[in-house]
């Protein structure tokens, strides 16, 4: 990130997670707008890391739903 321009924003959150949020952020000294960051940030590093694994699994043969129960009758898994 160039330089360490914050944008102002405007959340709505639940009641009982802004309490126990402002309580998390007294207990460990930060803001309620850094944990919120890191959230994020956890957030979208793990939906990065999903898309990858899609990605490294993109070559492999598909098989539907049905044809897994099948599969799974006839070897007595189910």
């Amino acid at each position: 990130m160039a330089g360490n321009a914050n944008k102002r924003s405007t959340i709505y959150f639940d009641e009982n997670l802004h309490k126990v949020l402002r309580l998390k952020a007294a207990e460990t000294h930060r803001t309620v707008s850094d944990l919120v960051n890191e959230a994020v940030r956890c957030s979208l590093l793990e939906d990065q890391e999903d898309l990858a694994a899609f990605e490294a699994r993109e070559s492999e043969p598909a098989i539907s739903y049905e044809a897994m129960l099948k599969e799974l009758k006839s070897s007595g898994t189910i």
